[in-house]
């Protein structure tokens, strides 16, 4: 599988608190792979920091080819590199069908194109067609959580960043995003995801790093670090 994002050696601060020290990962064309680790750990520090919305102190990000660490965030989403944020973030006095559309607003390939694309969003997430001309702010969390992912693929990604896509969500919901999750991989859509919950992100990951205090740990396939004894007690909950 070729490379699709490349993250060399990056540094990021807050002010005086250095955030990220130093680090390299990967993500190639096609995988699932997830960051995890605990709160403050830098987790969506990074996030930011490759979707355009954190500057680099220093360290490379190469997306498809290009340097993108420099860009700003509205010509990265335009290489095809969109972001489900923490906290679903809806428009939430539009329509669903507006906040869907506003996933398309930066497209240039045409109302045929993005009305096809629209209809497979509402064919992945069928409950969405159901609510389209409801307001987003009167959705349930796990139905805004399925409008932020819809509204980022409207922006025909080739790769989504998903920050946190199970906060606050009842078991059940988790479930069905994190399935979600593997549905639109399967469609070709390279995903890069944070995540609290270890256990969903391993079992849907093909590989992942684990952070710690804004450095990466750990790292390998995601059946790997699931079954590594000291993943299963710090993030797993098992002795």
């Amino acid at each position: 599988m070729a490379e699709m994002l490349s993250v060399k050696n990056i540094n990021v601060y807050y002010g005086s608190i250095h955030a990220i020290k130093n680090i390299t990962f990967h993500v190639d064309e096609g995988e699932i792979v997830t960051l995890i680790g605990a709160n403050g750990a830098g987790k969506t520090t990074t996030m930011h920091a490759i979707s355009g919305l954190l500057k680099l102190q220093s360290g490379e990000i190469d997306y498809c080819g290009q340097i993108i660490n420099k860009m700003p965030a509205h010509k990265i989403i335009r290489l095809g590199l969109a972001q489900v944020p923490e906290g679903r973030r809806v428009f939430s006095g539009l329509t669903v069908q507006d906040n869907l559309m506003m996933g398309a607003y930066t497209r240039k390939d045409g109302k045929d194109a993005v009305q096809n694309d629209l209809d497979m969003v509402y064919d992945l997430l069928p409950r969405l067609k159901e609510r389209r001309g409801q307001a987003a702010g009167t959705l349930s969390g796990g139905e805004q959580q399925m409008l932020a992912i819809g509204r980022a693929l409207m922006c025909k990604p080739k790769m989504l960043l998903m920050d946190e896509p199970s906060m606050g969500l009842s078991p059940l919901l988790v479930k069905e995003i994190f399935q979600i999750i593997r549905d639109v991989n399967r469609q070709g859509v390279t995903v890069l995801l944070v995540e609290q919950n270890a256990k969903m992100a391993l079992e849907v990951a093909n590989r992942a790093y684990v952070l710690e205090t804004g450095k990466i740990k750990m790292e390998g396939e995601a059946t790997e670090l699931a079954n590594n004894i000291e993943v299963r007690k710090a993030y797993l909950g098992i002795d």
